[in-house]
């Protein structure tokens, strides 16, 4: 079978690598492939730190695609022969003052609640861990199953195998006959005809396409280097400051990314404002990183939904969605591509369908039904 992917980042890319693996073929349709918000994205991997209350159906989603993860990354590079940057290396999340203790302690009685792997410290214990977190830190909850991949190197990786199936256009319309979609017309006018169409645009707009319940979130992002010698940390700090949330995810080039703001001001560019908090936030937990230099300042939006879940359904007998991924797109990226690929399979419904049916705001929106 046939299948355009419209929209090249971190899960269409992903998409792409699973259908190719069942033996079908594809062409990926992206005007700046991997340069939208899964280039921005931590890659934190933290079903058990991403805990809210209220976000029950959310959390299996996380939770089972994290325990896909390791056989995900495996597969890539089976495949390729190129490993991603997949580190198992647990999360910290600490309260920097008392006063954010209530939060930590409220988050990790959820967690203990789900059944998630979280273990409270004392501030000493989590400095013993990570002796570059400051000496007054009031607390924190050590989840070990939370680890992290560098999303850069999941699109390098999956970019250079998937080349001979991509354009670099942006899809302008798609193009139907009767009820079905049957292929996509590009901005220079190229007809692309396939036996089914999967849009993965993020917030990417296409002519005909049904209005759908997306918001743009923009997230600022920083990329800092730690000085020469040991790593400033080991592990992903996730921190609570004046209940403002801000994280520090360490790479193995000995650089941090320091992120991210929750923005739904419509300002594309960073954030002065933004990056300002986020590394005032981060220098209550790690002093250290007023030693460390900048090497880049991104932001992005993220496509969000009303319930933080992504929308992954069929809208016609050819076309299928898998958008809205909000904040979770790479940790639900094994799930979100086999969940994908199986619509195309016609595979019989998995237990999360109802999490992420697109028709499920059919109150505020005007999906199709067919």
């Amino acid at each position: 079978m046939h299948v355009n992917i419209v929209g090249a980042g971190i899960i269409g890319l992903a998409i792409a690598f699973e259908l190719q693996s069942r033996a079908h073929t594809v062409t990926l349709i992206d005007p700046g492939p991997g340069h939208g918000a899964s280039y921005a994205a931590a890659g934190m991997l933290a079903p058990a730190a991403e805990t809210n209350w209220g976000h029950g159906e959310l959390h299996q989603l996380l939770a089972a695609s994290n325990a896909a993860y390791p056989q995900f990354i495996e597969r890539i590079e089976s495949v390729t022969g190129h490993r991603p940057d997949y580190l198992q290396n647990s999360t910290l999340v600490v309260a920097a003052e008392p006063a954010d203790r209530e939060a930590l302690h409220e988050l990790a009685e959820l967690q203990v609640s789900l059944g998630l792997c979280a273990q409270k410290l004392l501030p000493s214990q989590a400095r013993k861990l990570e002796p570059a977190l400051a000496a007054n830190i009031a607390g924190a909850v050590l989840c070990e199953e939370d680890h992290q991949v560098d999303p850069r190197s999941v699109l390098t990786i999956l970019l250079a195998h998937l080349r001979p199936s991509l354009i670099e256009e942006s899809v302008q319309t798609l193009l139907t006959k009767g009820e079905r979609t049957v292929g996509v017309r590009t901005v220079t006018g190229r007809i692309l005809e396939a036996d089914q169409t999967i849009l993965a645009t993020g917030l990417g707009t296409v002519q005909g396409l049904p209005h759908l319940p997306l918001r743009p979130v923009y997230g600022d992002i920083l990329r800092i280097q730690g000085p020469a010698g040991p790593p400033l940390i080991t592990r992903t700090i996730r921190g609570i400051v004046h209940r403002d949330n801000v994280y520090l995810v360490p790479r193995k080039d000995g650089s941090l990314v320091l992120g991210a703001s929750v923005r739904e001001d419509a300002q594309p560019a960073v954030n002065i404002g933004a990056m300002h908090n986020l590394l005032d936030n981060a220098r209550k937990l790690v002093p250290g990183i007023s030693e460390c230099t900048l090497n880049e300042a991104t932001a992005r939006a993220r496509p969000a939904t009303p319930d933080d879940r992504p929308l992954i359904g069929r809208l016609d007998p050819g076309l299928v969605l898998s958008t809205g991924y909000s904040r979770h797109g790479v940790l639900l990226t094994p799930l979100g591509a086999r969940m994908t690929t199986d619509l195309i399979d016609g595979a019989e419904p998995g237990q999360f369908e109802l999490a992420v049916n697109p028709h499920r705001f059919a109150t505020t929106t005007t999906l199709s039904t067919h």
